[in-house]
């Protein structure tokens, strides 16, 4: 069984027990969550679609911990102009545990 649920501003495929890392949520870690925005399910060979999202189908979550990701070095310069920037950038992620998917 797995649903596509849109966390964050993004879609995900979601299993049980699946850990998934999102963009930043401002939950605490340790505390539960739920998504009611859930686009598809399936379960066991039936498909649900949802138009946007299915009534009364919900993905619960834990949030297991916040983290950064890689750093990401953004460099810029204009060649024979003496102009070179350099900047580093580390996006911060909620990592989830899936914990039940309701269809």
């Amino acid at each position: 069984m797995y649903a596509i649920v849109e966390i964050a501003g993004q879609q995900f495929k979601v299993q049980k027990d699946q850990k998934v890392f999102v963009h930043r949520l401002s939950a605490e870690a340790g505390t539960k969550v739920t998504f009611e925005n859930v686009l598809l399910v399936e379960k066991d060979g039936q498909v649900t679609l949802g138009a946007p999202a299915i009534e009364g189908a919900k993905i619960t979550a834990e949030v297991l911990d916040h983290v950064k990701g890689d750093k990401v070095i953004i460099f810029k310069k204009k060649r024979r102009k003496g102009y070179a920037v350099k900047n580093g950038h580390r996006q911060q992620f909620t990592t989830l545990k899936i914990t039940g998917i309701k269809a």
